[in-house]
């Protein structure tokens, strides 16, 4: 099922989401492909030169009675600038998502407060935040952390500034004025 996507806002630019009560038990599959503005936004957020092609596919399962299932694939385009020749390049990313999600554990007040403190840990699912998994944070989430920091045009090599030898150069000076010194005697 195609779903059109929210419209973007500063906090979050891909809003699509989706509650557990929308996920049959045979599941539920969902095709996003991002609009104009949404990758605008987003690419305006994650520092790019342009994001001409973002779109993802998920495979939404139930998991048990309250939880959710997120598995799919994250395909984008995105534009930037080559950090050794400074031309524009395009860099295709294609990233695989499988992620499980239940709700946020009793007397958590702050689900997005809870989730910070697990960034980094493989150990257990994610948080429903309000009953709903939002698949467009999801899909720009590994957008972001896919992106090169540090983009190559195919070939493009970084070669340093060229450094004189600087072995015996210390002590050239001195050979200089020795010489010299020697010069005026004789």
């Amino acid at each position: 099922m195609k779903q059109p996507a929210t419209q973007p806002t500063d906090e979050r630019p891909w809003r699509m989401p989706l509650l557990l009560r929308e996920v049959p038990e045979s599941g539920r599959h969902v095709e996003l492909t991002a609009d104009q503005s949404v990758r605008n936004a987003i690419a305006r957020t994650a520092g790019l030169r342009d994001l001409p092609r973002l779109a993802a596919t998920f495979e939404v399962s139930r998991r048990g009675d309250d939880g959710l299932r997120v598995v799919g694939q994250l395909s984008a385009t995105v534009g930037q600038v080559c950090v050794v020749t400074l031309e524009p390049i395009e860099n295709a990313i294609e990233e695989a998502i499988d992620l499980s999600f239940v709700p946020a554990p009793a007397g958590v007040a702050d689900v997005a407060a809870e989730a910070q403190v697990r960034i980094g840990s493989r150990d257990g699912p994610e948080p429903l935040v309000n009953g709903a998994v939002d698949l467009g944070a999801l899909a720009t989430e590994f957008l972001m952390l896919a992106i090169d920091p540090y983009p190559r045009k195919p070939g493009a090599v970084f070669e340093g500034p060229k450094v004189p030898d600087e072995r015996g150069q210390a002590f050239a000076a001195l050979a200089a004025l020795k010489k010299a010194q020697d010069d005026n005697r004789g």
